[in-house]
């Protein structure tokens, strides 16, 4: 199997505190890995780094050719009401992400078009494709912010607290829609809900500053604590969630 970027001891700090340290990691082509940790545990900072967006102090990442130079990875980041307040419509927000190489909207092509199309039928996004964001639901919202991430067909992407606003109403089908994508592009999926995302993902990477990869969605409360990720996995009946312990 291809390996699309390979982390080999990388280490990141802020005012010579360690965000992560000394991380070894490899993701394969059309894996799907759960990205779990506590807060300020360097979640965030490792998906900045993929993404290009900060160097790390030492250590170094190594991508795979069709991630060369920015392009081939989508990104899907934590919304807030700021992102849905700007008057712009459905369609020309899946089109933005054809921005990595274009300059403006009104630069794009045809086939730019023709592709925010075929994004737009794929998500089931035809009868809003006009409407603006603040007429949306957080399923909608989160749907047409997917479909901007995913327009360049990207092999790698990336996914921060997806599940945020996502309610109850389009939950399964969300996740049905990335285990379809999944066939197609790895997914790093970041999220602190393990008993929701561990239905949907293949294996784990418990991020603490350090990284432990789990090679399966079954994990245990000992792994957890043997891996330093101070997080508490309880089971009701049918229903899992996850509570974050005091973490200093």
């Amino acid at each position: 199997m291809n390996y699309l970027f390979e982390m080999n001891g990388i280490s990141m700090a802020y005012d010579n505190i360690f965000a992560l340290k000394d991380v070894y990691f490899k993701v394969s082509e059309n894996d799907y890995i759960g990205v779990i940790g506590p807060n300020g545990g360097g979640k965030t900072t490792l998906l900045k780094i993929i993404l290009g967006l900060i160097k790390p102090v030492s250590g170094k990442i190594i991508f795979n050719k069709s991630l060369k130079n920015g392009s081939g990875i989508g990104y899907l980041p934590q919304l807030s009401t700021g992102d849905i307040t700007y008057p712009v419509s459905v369609t020309d927000v899946i089109l933005s992400g054809m921005m990595i190489s274009k300059k403006i909207i009104s630069k794009m092509s045809l086939s730019d078009r023709k592709r925010a199309e075929e994004v737009i039928d794929e998500l089931g996004l035809r009868e809003i494709a006009k409407a603006s964001l603040n007429e949306l639901s957080g399923g909608q919202l989160q749907k047409v912010f997917l479909g901007r991430a995913i327009i360049g067909n990207p092999s790698l992407l990336l996914l921060d607290e997806p599940g945020n606003f996502v309610d109850s109403n389009f939950e399964i089908e969300f996740y049905d829609k990335l285990k379809d994508l999944n066939k197609r592009m790895a997914i790093l999926m970041v999220s602190h809900d393990i008993g929701m995302i561990s239905a949907h993902v293949r294996s784990f990477a418990c991020v603490n500053k350090g990284l432990h990869y789990h090679p399966s969605s079954e994990i245990t409360n000992e792994q957890l604590a043997a891996y330093g990720c101070p997080i508490k996995l309880i089971t009701h009946g049918d229903v899992p969630h996850t509570v974050l312990k005091t973490h200093s």
